[in-house]
């Protein structure tokens, strides 16, 4: 009869004793269950301070060879392709408006000098006389320019890019030819507004072209542009490239680097940043204390396995760099051993 009695307190205690088994091993569990994380202790290091635009290469003067006097196209001395010096001739043009223009100037200075002597015989006036001499001076002029214009010669040295017209044409509306100066050549990039302060004339520039894969090409500012676009936060840079062996075109697509030298930044491993969905925000996870952090970073540039911070953490940070898929802000996390 006393076994009876003693049997449900034995009950009791085996279940108050498999209860609290149980409990333990759930909180055994949760604290399993914690995200296992690896960090890094991130620092600054020296970073050459670079920026990348592309552009197409322009020739650096492009002169249209035309005339005004109106005259046909007599010979044509040069083609599409052609490398003229400064100062060649071109092209030249009919002569017969010049002749028949001499013939009236010459009969315009005889009445100029007969109106000259009357005045000296008391005859005449000397009003008639300026009148003359005045339209004597400005026929002249203009026969002056209409021989300039009869031999065209090119400005600058360069290459014919475009032709026109041929021989016996009347040119009307299009120039005669088009020629580009192409050494040195130039390529127009915009450069984002925060560079603004730091991009100054004559600095030094290297070039790449993809059709001539890892070579490179000196070059250096020519042109700063005075405005900022509003809507691009840009402003253009006119940069001049030496075309050696004129292995250049223009109309080539063109790389164009700025280096602004060195500075210590913060750097990251690349396996911390991650981006997030849907946009263009990177983040890294922080450990502080036993707990992960999200903080939104800013990127510089990609250093092969590392990442430039401009903003958002400092050096001696710690950051996760494995086992973020887990993780929300403000989680407890346990250290990778």
């Amino acid at each position: 009869m006393k076994i009876k009695r003693f049997l449900p307190i034995a009950m009791i205690v085996l279940a108050l004793a498999s209860c609290s088994s149980k409990d333990e091993k759930k909180t055994a569990q949760v604290k399993e269950e914690l995200p296992i994380v690896e960090v890094a202790t991130i620092g600054e290091e020296a970073v050459r301070q670079t920026s990348e635009y592309t552009g197409t290469v322009e020739a650096f003067k492009t002169n249209n060879i035309s005339s005004n006097s109106g005259a046909r196209i007599k010979r044509i001395l040069v083609d599409v392709g052609s490398r003229v010096a400064k100062g060649q001739r071109l092209v030249i043009l009919d002569d017969v408006n010049i002749a028949q223009q001499q013939i009236a100037l010459a009969n315009l200075k005889r009445e100029l000098d007969r109106a000259t002597e009357l005045v000296k015989i008391g005859g005449g006036t000397q009003q008639q006389v300026d009148q003359l001499k005045a339209q004597y001076d400005a026929n002249a002029r203009a026969i002056r320019t209409m021989q300039e214009n009869t031999v065209l010669t090119s400005p600058v040295s360069g290459v014919v890019t475009a032709k026109n017209y041929d021989a016996g044409d009347l040119p009307a509306g299009l120039p005669v030819l088009t020629i580009e100066q192409q050494q040195p050549l130039k390529v127009i990039v915009n450069v984002n507004e925060t560079e603004y302060p730091k991009v100054k004339r004559g600095m030094p520039v290297t070039v790449k072209f993809d059709t001539y894969g890892d070579e490179v090409f000196q070059g250096q500012v020519y042109l700063i542009h005075p405005t900022v676009d509003a809507t691009s936060r840009t402003f253009q840079v006119e940069v001049t490239i030496t075309n050696r062996g004129d292995k250049v075109r223009t109309g080539m697509f063109a790389r164009v680097n700025f280096n602004y030298g060195t500075s210590h930044s913060v750097v990251v491993p690349d396996r911390a940043v991650q981006k997030q969905v849907g946009s263009g925000v990177r983040y890294v996870w922080v450990y502080q204390g036993g707990e992960v952090e999200l903080r939104e970073v800013e990127l510089g540039q990609r250093l092969e396995d590392r990442y430039e911070i401009k903003g958002g953490l400092a050096a001696g940070s710690q950051v996760v760099i494995a086992g973020a898929s887990r993780l929300t802000d403000g989680a407890k996390v346990e250290l990778k051993k």
